[in-house]
Formats: structure tokens, sequence, C-alpha cells
């Protein structure tokens, strides 16, 4: 292994299993397609959301005094978990671990992370992804960053999901055309503050006063300002928020039909994950030969010679 992080799709399957491989319990990804908070509320208890939006280019994007939207909070990045980000290609993975290590149901902020309130406040994260934390809370947000980027669980099973990419376009080397960067950052309530976690900003951005019942329309308030930002034309955002697993709601509610889809749905999740992970070029090139074989042996007209 070369030590690098690869690309990883935006998509709740992959980071589900992401969350589940890393050690995480009875939690999921869930796609949102809507900004309408009853949506969002309908999935309760949501731990946070992961919003994955066009990088701008044609302005600096990190502030220094104060950003766009709410305030930054130096002070809280020493009470919650929160990293800056160091390496490239790993912000989906960073987003997805700015939600979760904050709401550690064994960890300081287990009880009171999504506002105190309910029993779903808190995650079981696992022992590994404990003791990382526990690790790294101590540290400043720099270092907490090189911490991940050297953290051999977690790039091994960021890499596991990177989508195979047997072809290399050189086109895109040589186009002068620059690619569109997208960037993912997370929102979630901590201590009863909505929280904008964003490895590439100094510190924390704090949104105001925030429980776990007023998440799904503060969020979204926060969401659309940010939208709002962008040209009409611009339609390139992606929203998923991790909840506890739907499965569990299903059993607790004794609702057949909703497990059995909820299990359905992990089938097709693992299936699809699967096809990102495999390189077909060996099979495609197998059946194309034998495509040709075939022709050949029946007296084909000549057309299929010219194939190596």
């Amino acid at each position: 292994m070369s030590g690098g992080w690869n690309t990883i799709e935006s998509d709740a399957g992959v980071f589900t299993f992401l969350l589940n491989n890393l050690g995480a319990h009875d939690v999921q990804f869930e796609e949102l397609l809507t900004l309408e908070p009853e949506v969002l509320a309908a999935l309760y208890p949501v731990y946070g959301v992961i919003f994955l939006f066009k990088y701008p280019t044609d302005a600096p994007y990190a502030a220094t005094d104060k950003p766009l939207d709410g305030t930054f909070d130096h002070e809280a990045a020493e009470r919650i978990f929160f990293a800056a980000q160091t390496i490239q290609n790993a912000c989906g993975t960073q987003a997805l671990l700015s939600v979760l290590l904050n709401k550690d149901r064994e960890g300081d902020g287990g009880s009171t992370s999504a506002g105190g309130e309910g029993e779903g406040a808190g995650i079981d994260i696992g022992k590994s992804l404990r003791e990382f934390r526990d690790f790294t809370m101590v540290l400043p947000p720099e270092f907490r960053g090189e911490a991940l980027s050297n953290s051999e669980l977690i790039r091994d099973v960021h890499n596991s999901f990177a989508k195979s990419s047997p072809f290399v376009d050189e086109t895109q080397r040589t186009s002068g055309e620059p690619e569109d960067a997208f960037h993912f950052i997370a929102y979630t309530p901590v201590n009863g503050t909505l929280y904008e976690l964003d490895g590439l900003q100094p510190a924390p951005i704090s949104h105001g006063p925030c429980g776990a019942d007023e998440f799904p329309v503060k969020v979204m308030d926060v969401l659309q300002r940010r939208i709002a930002r962008y040209e009409m034309s611009e339609i390139r955002f992606n929203l998923m928020a991790m909840v506890r697993d739907l499965r569990v709601r299903a059993r607790e509610m004794g609702d057949g039909e909703a497990l059995e889809r909820e299990e359905q749905k992990r089938r097709d999740w693992q299936f699809e994950n699967a096809l990102r992970r495999h390189n077909f070029v060996g099979f495609a090139s197998a059946v194309l030969k034998g495509v040709v074989g075939s022709k050949l042996s029946e007296g084909g007209d000549g057309a299929y010679e010219e194939v190596g």
C-alpha cells in the first residue's frame, strides 16, 4: 500500500458500511433528497448530517476572522472532536468522524452530545475509535488531523471503499480545463449548540443554540442559506443523515415489512459496494474474446480476424 487516501463516493451504502467497518454499532446513513425539516425529523434520532458541495474557487475558502455564516468557536475545539484537514481525498471520512466521535455514548459528550435529550443521544462507536478519540482529544486540531491521516485502521477502511479505476483518462491531464472539486462538511448538535465542523476552517463554527428536537429545522435553515450563495444553475449537492439503524426501530415497533425493506436495502448496498471495488476489465476482455472466437468458429466473414 502506498499510504495514500483514495476518493470514495458520496453514497449512503458506502458510508453506512464504512461506519460499521470502523466498529460503530446500530448506526447508518440515509440520503436526503429534500431540505424539508419534516423528512429529517422522521428519522429521529438524528446524530448529524454530512453535506457535499462544490468547492468554491472564485474566492478564498478558509476564513480567518469571521465565517460567512455563524461564528467561530475556538474554545469548542477543546471540548469536542474537531480536526484540521491535513490530507486530500479524506474529507468524507473526516466529516463522518466529526459527527461520530462527538456522539460517543461513553465519551465526554455521550449523554449530552445531541442536546441531552432521549435515549438515542449517543452511539456505541466501538473500542478502536474510542481509543483514537481519547488519544486525540488532548491534542490541538492540527495534530488531530495528523493523527487521523496516520491511522492505518481508518485509512484502510476508507480505501476499501474506493472505486476501481482501471483506465486513466489522459485528456484530463492536458485539456487545460480545471476539474471541479467537491468538499464534505458535517453539521451536528453538541452540548446544546449546532456546530458546523469543517477541517478546512480554523475552528468549529457555531450556529447558535440547538437541541436534538430542534436540529432538523435549524440545520436546514443553515443549509438553505449556504445553497443560496450559489448560482441557481448549480445543483450538485448531496446530503446524508447519520441516524440510528432503521432496523432497530423496525424491530422495536414490530414492523416486519419495514424490517424486510431495510434488510433488503443492506443486501443491495453490499452488492453495490462489491461492484465498486471490482475491476471488470479482465471479465470484459474474456467475454469479448469468447464472442470473437465463437464468431470465427462459425465461419465469420473475416471482420473479426484483426482482433488481437
